[in-house]
């Protein structure tokens, strides 16, 4: 018993040395960085920004790799069955790592097993905004007309499944209202017909649907985040509009396959943490109506579970389904 012990101590010291000595020395090569969606958007623009400052701290490329297709199923995938050496990163976000795993009947990935989290990089709101010719001024007034007309409010989003939906179905359970959803293929033509009134309003991230609120094209009721944007300061959020505690945010993190090595998960999440309290990403992402987070990998990997366990309830209760 004895010297069993003592083997267990000796091989647990020098897997921490290993591990210590592996992470002084990553990485000593390029690293890839997959975003499971097309290059352009904004889970690209975060990901290229992020790490061109990461690569110039650790002299390393972290090169970044789009696999967009399936909803962001396929790039996932690939780094979830990746070596957990350190070398395959994933851009993760709000659909295919918490939305997906219930939107879909079978799906290659765990988000909770096949992942180690790194750092939670950013959240962002839905802005509610109805087209102008609409009277209802502020979101107490819409619901009114809601409840009194159910199906007749009809709103846009980037797309059937998409968290911006899965937003307006839980705002929905909220308020207890029944509103039509017409889901475009990006958020770019949602808006656009919001604004046109095609539909009567939209669910669209703050980052493009600011613009068009102050350029008084459309009218912004309220957003979905507990707190107001710094875009949009004089728009309330839901929560404080008569439903206290809601939250329907999107978010953006950093993951590595599951049995990546501690030490190089400290290591990363060390570096990124010192990005992210970069002033110049700092500015552009508010600029983008991005809301900084950061902490611990710890931190990211229990928001994800609440995540998971959060949009599987909303997609199981509205019975929503992709294939």
């Amino acid at each position: 018993m004895q010297l069993s012990k003592y083997i267990v101590i000796i091989t647990t010291f020098l897997a921490l040395v290993s591990y210590n000595t592996l992470a002084d020395d990553y990485p000593n090569r390029p690293v890839k960085v997959i975003v499971p969606f097309a290059a352009g958007g904004g889970a690209d623009i975060v990901a290229r920004a992020v790490f061109q400052k990461v690569s110039a701290q650790l002299g390393q490329p972290f090169i970044i790799e789009n696999k967009g297709s399936a909803g962001g199923i396929i790039g996932s995938d690939s780094v979830a069955k990746a070596p957990p050496d350190g070398y395959t990163l994933l851009l993760g976000q709000t659909g295919p790592n918490a939305i997906n795993p219930a939107l879909f009947t079978k799906i290659p990935y765990d988000p909770i097993k096949d992942f180690s989290p790194i750092i939670q990089l950013t959240s962002y709101p839905y802005v509610l905004a109805v087209n102008l010719n609409l009277p209802e001024k502020n979101l107490a007034e819409l619901v009114a007309f809601a409840k009194t007309h159910p199906g007749v409010i009809t709103f846009s989003t980037a797309g059937n499944g998409s968290s911006a939906q899965l937003a307006a179905e839980l705002f929905m359970k909220a308020s207890k209202t029944q509103m039509t959803h017409v889901p475009y293929k990006g958020a770019g033509p949602a808006l656009m017909d919001a604004v046109a009134g095609v539909v009567s309003m939209t669910f669209g991230d703050a980052g493009s649907s600011t613009p068009m609120v102050l350029d008084n094209r459309i009218r912004a009721i309220a957003v979905t985040s507990k707190n107001r944007s710094r875009l949009l300061p004089e728009v309330p959020s839901v929560a404080e509009s008569g439903y206290p505690g809601f939250e329907a945010v999107a978010w953006h993190g950093i993951l590595a396959p599951a049995k990546t090595p501690p030490a190089i998960i400290k290591k990363l999440n060390q570096e990124i943490a010192k990005v992210l309290k970069d002033p110049e990403i700092r500015a552009r992402f508010s600029k983008d109506g991005l809301e900084i987070v950061g902490g611990s990998p710890e931190d990211f990997s229990i928001y994800i579970k609440a995540e998971v366990d959060k949009w599987g309830k909303v997609v199981r209760e509205s019975n929503i389904k992709i294939d």
